[in-house]
């Protein structure tokens, strides 16, 4: 049993580690789709959690399957949101409005 345990978590640290080197080298022009791409795999989780909190058997696994749902969902709208917001900063504003405002504080 502690030879497994041992075994997880030198994958969870090893994991920490490159993940933590992946992520610091990717581009800021990459970001957008990228998190679109988790936010798929991240409805897949959700999918998962609310299939495995419908076969709960003890009052337990329904509270962690629970649990599991609530941070699945706050995830996926958290990381739409993000992504909402970079593309929000792409977009060019319409010159019409730019100058409608001047003229008003004028």
């Amino acid at each position: 049993m502690g030879n497994v345990l041992l075994q997880y978590a030198t994958v969870l640290i090893l994991t920490i580690f490159v993940g933590t080197e992946i992520i610091a080298k990717v581009p800021s022009i990459l970001h957008t789709p990228l998190m679109s791409g988790s936010n798929a795999i991240h409805g897949v989780i959700l999918v998962g959690s609310m299939l495995i909190l419908g076969s709960a058997n003890t009052n337990l696994e329904e509270v962690l399957g629970f649990l599991a749902v609530l941070l699945a969902t706050l995830n996926v709208v958290g990381g739409f949101v993000v992504t909402d917001r970079m593309l929000e900063m792409f977009k060019t504003k319409p010159k019409a409005a730019v100058k409608k405002t001047d003229e008003v504080a004028q």
